[in-house]
């Protein structure tokens, strides 16, 4: 059953999404007394990954060339 204390919040599944070694620490930190929370933890740092490497490998360098 899904309760509030079971719920990550918004700003932390944010922050799990961009920063994904944080959601890995949260799934840990969660997994046994809050379960919804760890698996939303885990999901987050899991979509941050790919973001963060199409962020990495081909935003980043277009907008430094645009600026130089």
């Amino acid at each position: 059953m899904k309760t509030q204390q079971d719920d990550l919040s918004k700003p932390l599944t944010i922050i799990s999404s961009i920063i994904p070694p944080i959601g890995f620490f949260l799934f840990f930190k969660y997994r046994e007394k809050a379960p919804n929370k760890a698996k939303k933890a885990f999901g987050a740092g899991l979509i941050g990954i790919p973001i963060g490497f199409v962020m990495g490998q081909y935003i980043f360098p277009f907008l430094k060339n645009l600026i130089l």
